[in-house]
């Protein structure tokens, strides 16, 4: 969540200290690219003392919790967004080192913006509670985390049944809310050990979806999720990096193991996991009534680059909204950006606003852009082999041309890109991915899900950026062929498998077949 004063600072910080544009991600921050070595201290500390943080962007510890963008007025929703602060609060890093470094050893001039607002949980009370099995280490600067801190980082995501907005099943926990039949909260259905990490050419690496482990009644949360990090902390894989995260660990073990293991910590039972809604997907973009007589506005961006290229001048137009309208943020797992709280009347002034910036409205945005994502890479990441923010637009634009030339152009298909295979842009989710593997080539995989509940498997190698529709028309002639009614693109690859579409694809003679 952005505040208008914190979206302006980071505006202002991008203009006089990077290199123009912000980036948002696919774990619902920005980035700041461009800034100088000289200039790090004071763009850390302006962030850090009007309430916001940069803390967890990186290291082993708990990164930024991610939960659903959606800023419905329903109590549901409204516990999804509580906890992910109070979980944020719960792993928090306890040492002094971060504002000795940047703050010059001062406490920020605002307490965090999250903290302030859940601080009636008395998150330290519970974090720093001693069960006697080991969650807690006495005496110690890090009381969760310990002197060594994770094997890994940690991700956690939080949302309601039936909204998969966030990709939960990446996480290496993933919360969703349970609620009664009045909306009061009873406990959260917990996952364990996804994530999208992988190395090419070794087997031992590999993308997973997280499992299901249990109910848990809201008064057991804390500690369970206590236990959960200190199982990871005390048995994940600490000498082979590429295997740390927990992913692994639950693999190794098994998921009664690895729940048997966290009991163990809690002296909790857990519980069956509760039935609720199936999965959806939707990204939020456009107008939606909120739910208390104000509206919510999900503004679509191309991979994240919030910038001002020709008569196209999106950064322009936010700073416009934000100043014109004092307009509260919230950045979206998609790379995009809603603005919250939105009065009815103000909606006509609002569209005025981006036309006159050269936004087109939503219902211009082709669908598989709007469900696309791409990894920054080249030239701004170390471990990029290859392109994929900068090159992603065109494999859309290819993409569709191939659809309008097979008859499928209401077909849509969700695509992700990365430049690595270590899988910022959560590929392995995808019903088609592009993971980069070299100059100009790129992994191509395949049978992700729709509503994003399973990983996709790896279909090619070395694909040339030429061949791209070489390589996907026979893909495409298949499913016109032998897709079964109403079924997505992810669905049907995974049913076939990469047998049966390799063995098609072999002996499809290119422009056969059209829908």
């Amino acid at each position: 969540e952005l505040p208008p004063d914190l979206y302006r600072l980071l505006d202002d910080l991008s203009l006089n200290h990077g290199q123009g544009d912000l980036r948002a991600t696919t774990r619902q921050c920005f980035q700041m690219h461009g800034i100088l070595k000289g200039d790090l201290k004071t763009v850390i500390s302006s962030i850090m003392n009007i309430g916001s943080s940069t803390v967890g962007a990186c290291g082993d510890v708990s990164r930024n919790v991610m939960t659903t963008p959606a800023p419905f007025v329903s109590s549901d929703y409204e516990y999804a967004r509580e906890y992910s602060k109070c979980f944020g609060e719960l792993f928090r890093p306890m040492s002094s080192a971060f504002s000795e470094i940047w703050l010059d050893g001062e406490k920020a001039v605002s307490v965090e913006t999250w903290a302030k607002e859940v601080e009636h949980h008395n998150i330290d009370e519970k974090m720093l509670y001693d069960n006697g099995r080991g969650i807690i280490i006495p005496d110690a600067t890090e009381p969760i985390y310990g002197d060594q801190y994770l094997p890994r980082k940690f991700k956690i995501g939080v949302t309601v049944p039936g909204d998969n907005s966030l990709d939960i099943y990446t996480n290496d926990i993933g919360v969703v809310v349970i609620t009664n039949d009045a909306g009061e909260l009873e406990g959260f259905n917990v996952m364990v050990g996804g994530g999208m990490g992988r190395l090419h050419n070794k087997e031992t690496t590999f993308a997973r979806a997280a499992d299901h482990m249990g109910f848990v009644p809201k008064d057991d949360i804390w500690e369970v999720m206590k236990a959960i990090l200190a199982a990871q902390r005390d048995h994940g894989n600490r000498d082979v990096r590429a295997n740390a995260r927990m992913k692994y660990l639950v693999h190794t073990l098994g998921i009664e193991k690895f729940t048997k293991l966290v009991e163990s910590y809690c002296g909790i039972e857990i519980q069956p996991w509760r039935a609720m809604a199936d999965w959806k997907y939707n990204d939020w973009m456009g107008w939606w009534e909120q739910g208390d007589g104000k509206l919510f506005y999900g503004q679509h961006i191309d991979n994240g680059r919030v910038k001002d290229e020709g008569d196209f001048r999106l950064k322009s137009a936010l700073r416009v909204l934000v100043d014109k309208y004092n307009l509260h943020s919230i950045l979206s797992p998609t790379q995009s950006i809603i603005f919250r709280d939105i009065d009815p009347k103000d909606k006509e002034g609002i569209e005025q606003v981006l036309r006159e910036h050269g936004i087109a409205p939503i219902e211009e945005v082709d669908p598989n852009a709007r469900l696309a994502m791409a990894c920054p890479a080249l030239p701004l990441c170390g471990l990029a082999q290859t392109e994929a923010e900068r090159i992603m637009p065109s494999y859309i634009e290819r993409m569709r041309a191939l659809l309008t030339k097979m008859n499928l152009d209401d077909e849509e298909i969700l695509m992700r890109m990365t430049g690595c295979p270590n899988g910022c842009a959560r590929p392995y989710m995808a019903e088609l991915a592009f993971v980069g593997d070299g100059a100009k080539s790129y992994q191509v995989w395949l049978g992700g899900s729709p509503v994003l509940t399973r990983t996709a498997y790896p279909f090619m190698s070395k694909m040339d950026t030429d061949k791209l529709e070489e390589t996907m028309e026979p893909i495409l002639a298949m499913f016109i062929q032998q897709r079964q009614e109403f079924e997505a693109f992810g669905d049907f690859c995974h049913r076939l498998g990469a047998d049966a579409i390799s063995a098609y694809t072999q002996s499809y003679t290119l422009g056969s077949v059209k829908a």
